[in-house]
């Protein structure tokens, strides 16, 4: 049963898990199936993160899924609300790493160094190695003891094996030979000589495998603190408190407390609270801790604002449109958290490999040892069994499936975290692959290509009253209306009220008898005269015939790429108003980069063609690849066509009317300037409105693809030629346990390479 089914049961409920004592990938397989087994229930467990997320029905308590991952040898925690403050493994490493370092070194220098050797040294060696192998290495033993007990193995079944096999090998050589590192005892026996050069003793190799295995263990989880970073620092960005203004007084609150319609008070340099709409005062706002945008954003009265972030000037009233789990910033934590809890299709492999990996490495080093003896047979001397001991352990240090289980979600963790301080959200790991295959990409215009507000761009006259008096009269009609056209006309025509500078122009003539019609027009009574203002068809239906000169020039406007509108008074047309959307600066730049990552950019619009054209040759986009005049419902048209044509499309758009097609389309992309409706349809969110975002998101999620597959290749290619060179007897065990301890981190250190992206 998928996810989605799951979800869609009456009652099913997602809840997060912290999860102690998990090691390898097949501690994570281990997880998976335990709680697989339980009706219903279905579970990503996160090996970098220490976390797994259920989805549960309502007949499962939360009580039974923990006792589940106890069964499986792990301690469970349900997860609260809030981010998780559990101390991390690196710190609980730190000391056994540094006692381990300590007592391995004078361990490894009198072994491999016969001049540093002394009388029944041996002895001294495997004391100074006792602790090294017992309580440094306690979180191997203990691990495979667990595991042991519920008949499982992982990683750390082979490292305990290995280190007590050489500790206990060497300890019964010493044993029964007590006098073999007596220097006097060398040198009246010259097969005793013998046995020392060929090595009898192994306390070195069990002392440094474990202290290289502990320096790895302890650097990974260092590097997986770093690595999820990015997400602590995001859900850290909100304000702790704000000023909330209570009748008329001003008073301190916990943000966690702030409620829907509290009025919050913000001063220069304070961070807003939580989302919601300024009520009063105008300033600059600093988003680009959310936006990844460095532009201020300029606001004023009715404007929507951002919890997290900053103001930079004036003082502002805000009302709280939403608090708590409801803000932008918590659905851009849950976002990311999502996503780095989830898995790549490419991820299932290696958990697939990983789940038979240790039993397999395990046989093959007993089959190691029984091969050497069998070809030394039937006179095995001391030495070829010390070469059959030596190989088996050198098989069972070097194999590592732990590099293989932290490939996809270290860099996973990593990618998606660098994202995020980018202002790109990352809604899961398929949507890695996905971003690999596309090949053409759709743009909505408006918003997305464009700003989306529309400007004045001049004002023609058919008679006596002037430019400046049409324009001043469609101002005075379009300010009752509440279309984006009538609000960019009204906002011109107040605005060369005031730059006149004329005596008592104080604003724009009063309105009465107003009406409109949704995509036609507007009509009322201003100073006397009945005035009209809207399209060609609301005009005629007004009973005003315009004459064909002035349809002409009505026409050369659009041509030119503006929408325009008319203007009657009286019944008689008195000149048109030409509007323009402008192209947001750096929409250019990222259709070049668009098709340097080897899309094919596809402008959607449901404006003329002649602005769409207009709109296309400034940004680079072919006129062929211009879709003019399409309706909300012909977006969703577009896509499949181009899919029914062989092309894996990406859409990017950002209104509620672009939510279907988003949904619609292989790859959907949201600005983050948009809707909440269209950013749950998407599969990639840019919290910014620069288009160039997009471009950076694409890039961003096909670079952390690249990253997990070099991570893969090679965990696989590392145990491919590892083992079979440990079982040819070719790799000494302490040089195996370095290799392996090795790959984890280089895995680890490869991943963290994203958070230098787009820097």
């Amino acid at each position: 049963m998928s996810r989605e089914q799951l979800l869609d049961q009456p009652g099913s409920r997602v809840i997060e898990l912290d999860i102690e004592g998990m090691t390898c990938a097949s501690c994570v397989g281990r997880v998976e199936r335990k709680l697989g087994k339980l009706d219903g229930v279905s579970a990503s467990v996160n090996l970098p993160l220490e976390s797994a997320r259920v989805t549960v029905p309502s007949a499962i308590t939360d009580a039974q899924i923990t006792e589940t991952v106890a069964a499986a040898g792990y301690k469970a925690t349900v997860r609260a609300p809030a981010a998780r403050t559990a101390d991390h493994p690196a710190a609980g490493l730190r000391p056994r790493l540094i006692v381990a370092a300590a007592l391995t070194v004078p361990v490894f220098l009198v072994s491999m160094f016969p001049a540093l050797q002394f009388p029944h040294w041996g002895w001294v060696v495997g004391f100074l190695a006792l602790p090294v192998v017992t309580w440094a290495a306690w979180p191997f033993h203990r691990a495979a003891l667990v595991n042991a007990r519920h008949f499982g193995s992982t990683m750390d079944t082979l490292v305990s094996i290995g280190v007590t096999a050489a500790y206990a090998f060497s300890a019964w050589q010493l044993i029964a030979d007590p006098w073999m590192t007596d220097p006097a005892q060398r040198m009246s026996d010259m097969s005793g000589m013998e046995e020392m050069a060929s090595g009898g003793l192994y306390f070195e190799v069990a002392a440094v495998v474990t202290t290289f295995l502990l320096l790895g263990r302890y650097l990974e989880a260092r590097a997986k603190q770093k690595a999820g970073d990015a997400l602590k620092a995001l859900l850290s960005l909100g304000a702790k408190d704000a000023t909330v203004l209570r009748d008329g007084r001003e008073e301190q609150l916990p943000a966690d407390q702030l409620a829907v319609g509290d009025v919050i008070v913000v001063r220069p340099g304070e961070k807003i609270a939580t989302d919601g709409v300024v009520i009063d005062g105008s300033s600059a706002v600093d988003a680009s801790l959310v936006t990844g945008e460095s532009v201020p954003v300029e606001v004023g009265p009715d404007s929507l604002v951002t919890g997290a972030t900053i103001n930079t000037s004036g003082r502002l009233l805000v009302r709280a449109t939403r608090v708590g789990a409801e803000t932008t910033l918590a659905q851009m934590g849950r976002l990311v958290s999502q996503a780095q809890t989830g898995k790549a299709p490419i991820a299932r492999l290696a958990d697939r490999i990983s789940a038979v990996f240790v039993p397999v490495v395990l046989a093959i080093a007993v089959l190691t040892f029984a091969g050497w003896l069998l070809v030394a047979a039937p006179a095995i001397s001391d030495t070829e069994l010390r070469a059959a001991f030596t190989a088996a352990v050198a098989v069972l240090v070097i194999a590592c499936p732990c590099a293989l289980g932290l490939a996809t979600p270290v860099g996973l963790l990593t990618g998606t975290g660098r994202g995020a301080q980018l202002g790109i959200l990352i809604k899961g790991p398929q949507v890695l692959e996905d971003t690999r295959t596309v090949d053409t990409i759709l743009l909505d215009k408006t918003g997305t290509v464009t700003t989306g507000h529309l400007a004045v761009d001049g004002a023609e006259s058919f008679g006596t009253a002037g430019p400046a008096e049409v324009l001043r009269l469609a101002g005075a009609v379009e300010a009752a209306s509440e279309h984006p056209i009538g609000r960019a006309v009204a906002a011109a025509a107040l605005a060369a009220e005031h730059g006149q500078g004329t005596p008592g122009a104080g604003g724009l003539p009063a309105v009465e008898g107003f009406r409109s019609a949704p995509g036609g027009g507007v009509q009322g009574t201003v100073e006397g005269r009945l005035v009209t203002a809207g399209r060609t068809g609301w005009l005629e239906e007004s009973g005003i015939t315009p004459t064909a000169a002035q349809r002409e020039v009505f026409g050369n406007a659009e041509a030119a790429g503006a929408t325009a509108i008319w203007l009657a008074v009286d019944g008689e047309p008195a000149g048109i108003i030409s509007l323009r959307d402008t192209v947001k600066p750096g929409s250019a730049d990222a259709i070049a980069k668009l098709r340097s990552l080897g899309l094919r950019p596809i402008l959607l619009t449901g404006d003329n063609a002649a602005v769409a054209a207009q709109v296309a040759a400034a940004v680079g986009i072919a006129a062929d690849d211009v879709f003019a005049g399409v309706l909300p419902e012909g977006k969703v048209e577009a896509v499949r066509t181009l899919q029914a044509g062989g092309a894996t499309v990406a859409m990017a758009g950002d209104g509620v009317n672009d939510a279907a097609a988003l949904a619609q389309a292989d790859l959907g992309i949201a600005m983050g300037s948009g809707t909440d409706v269209a950013i749950e349809a998407a599969d990639l969110t840019v919290m910014g409105s620069d288009l160039g975002q997009v471009a950076q998101a694409i890039e961003l999620s096909r670079r952390t693809l690249a990253t997990i597959k070099t991570n893969l290749f090679w965990a696989f290619f590392y145990n491919a030629v590892g083992i079979p060179v440990a079982a040819l007897g070719l790799l000494n065990p302490m040089i195996a346990g370095a290799a392996m301890a090795a790959s984890s981190v280089l895995v680890v250190a490869n991943s963290l390479r994203l958070r230098r992206f787009g820097r």
